[in-house]
């Protein structure tokens, strides 16, 4: 099974290149299953009920979330009646909406999507390792589930490797989102569990995490809040990463960047084939 997860989408900017080129991915790489990070596809700032359609339609089979998941007021309302968002599955109980979910991929194969979120440096929530322990426990790689894939929503590495370590084995990918700063240390653990500290952004990266450098840029200077942090509106570059599976453990067998656009260098994962014609001709 091939896994598409494509990082942190923000703003306008973010989300009308991932709308548009996502279609074109699916079409070049192939994936059975797509998924993205929309918690700042909102003006930065969340998610609201129209974008999240949007990014539905044009290809992604479920959206995870973070620490922006109710900045649009919305949210709380609307996620509980689309079962493909997720929100942190370590907030509080009676918190809306659901933190795990079972999908079916584009070749009939069960994938769990679990969405959890780092305590270190980050809001105060429940045990991510216990939360995690009981959903993989719940529906365990092949048995309940023939994929399982982590989003681990942190800002510390360390967290995010100790995440991935404690399910090595038992998921196929654990992909750490939040920092939108891409990571080279993709990699598969030492029993089988496709592994990277960040994924990046979806955003122009001609900005400070994607905003626009100006009022981050003037706090860090002076301390004083001046305005409202902005999206950058730049030429964005795609970011994400792809992982094929073994059909008969859900175990990782490879795993890459990818990587397209925007400022950064390219990166395409050459075990899915060369790079197609119009990547090389889009800005």
């Amino acid at each position: 099974m091939r896994l598409l997860f494509l990082g942190d989408v923000v703003g306008r900017a973010g989300r009308r290149a991932v709308v548009d080129l996502l279609p074109h991915l699916i079409t070049g790489l192939k994936p059975d299953f797509v998924a993205v990070n929309g918690e700042n596809a909102a003006g930065g700032f969340g998610i609201t009920e129209e974008i999240h359609e949007a990014l539905i339609g044009a290809g992604a089979d479920v959206i995870t979330t973070g620490n922006h998941v109710w900045d649009q007021r919305e949210a709380l309302v609307f996620i509980e009646r689309v079962p493909n968002l997720l929100r942190p599955i370590n907030y509080p109980k009676g918190t809306p909406g659901r933190g795990s979910g079972l999908f079916e991929a584009r070749n009939g194969a069960r994938v769990l999507v679990v969405n959890v979120m780092g305590l270190v440096f980050m809001p105060s929530l429940d045990d991510p390792f216990a939360a995690l322990e009981r959903e993989v426990a719940a529906c365990a790689l092949g048995a309940g589930a023939d994929a399982i894939i982590i989003d681990a929503h942190a800002e510390a590495t360390s967290e995010k490797l100790a995440i991935g370590h404690f399910l090595d084995g038992r998921v196929s990918l654990v992909v750490g989102t939040h920092t939108h700063v891409p990571t080279a240390d993709h990699m598969i653990l030492n029993d089988g569990t496709a592994y990277i500290s960040d994924i990046g952004m979806c955003g122009d990266y001609d900005s400070i995490i994607g905003m626009d450098k100006e009022e981050p840029l003037r706090r860090f200077l002076t301390k004083i809040p001046e305005g409202r942090f902005e999206p950058a509106m730049g030429e964005v570059t795609i970011s994400g990463v792809v992982v094929d599976t073994d059909d008969s453990s859900g175990l990782a067998t490879a795993i890459a960047p990818l990587r397209f656009g925007g400022r950064l260098a390219p990166a395409w994962p050459d075990f899915t084939g060369p790079a197609p014609d119009w990547l090389k001709e889009r800005p």
